[in-house]
Order: structure tokens, then sequence, then C-alpha cells
């Protein structure tokens, strides 16, 4: 095998969770090759090195081994290795640090003491 198609790729690589989630990363123009964004069935070879954007974080990831069936995750390594700078690292970090105003879908209406540490988060 020399080439793959990239949505196949990062699936089996766990980069994504399922196929379609790829599939629709490349069609959103977030994932790309030589600052070229690519389409689901572009295909790959050994040595190229991907791009994916993960809002606020992109990563690259060079590939070293080809394989369309999904891997464990401890062997992940043997496929691709990660070569994102460690600057993209950093705003993540730094949106951590930073803390989440606002909140998770889902979570319902914020308790009294939610809503006073927030009143007091934004008025001090």
């Amino acid at each position: 095998m020399s080439e793959l198609r990239i949505d196949k790729w990062m699936w089996a690589t766990r980069i994504f969770k399922t196929r379609t989630d790829a599939v629709e990363a490349c069609k959103k123009n977030r994932v790309t090759i030589d600052d070229v964004a690519v389409k689901p069935s572009r295909t790959i070879k050994v040595g190229d090195i991907i791009q994916v954007r993960k809002p606020p974080v992109t990563y690259s990831f060079k590939v070293l081994a080809l394989t369309s069936n999904r891997v464990g995750a401890k062997l992940v390594p043997g496929y691709m290795e990660n070569v994102t700078p460690p600057e993209q690292y950093e705003i993540l970090e730094l949106q951590k640090v930073n803390g989440f105003v606002d909140r998770a879908r889902g979570t319902g209406r914020p308790t009294k003491k939610d809503r006073r540490s927030l009143d007091n988060f934004f008025n001090p």
C-alpha cells in the first residue's frame, strides 16, 4: 500500500473518532497539506505532514506508515509522529488558565452559587 485516502487514515490513527468526523473536517477546510485544504478523497503517502485544525489549536502530524484498519491507541505512534509546535500547546494551556466562562450545553440553569461566582467574576 503506497497511497491511502486521508479521511480513512485519520480515522484509523485515531485523530477523529469516526470517519464521518474526518470527512466533515476535510469539507470544512480544517485539514491541510502544505497549506492547501484537502478533500476527503485526497491520497497521502509516507512522509506527508498533515495539519488538522481543532480550534483553537492546529495539530501537525507526520505520516510514518499507512493503514486502512483502525489501530489501538498504543500502536498509533508507529503510524504517525506528532510534530505540533509547542506554541500551539501554549495556546491550549492559556485557554485553560483563562477559564471557561460559557456554560456547557445541556447543564441547565446555573445554581445560586454559580450565579454569584459569575457575578463576582464579571463585577469584581
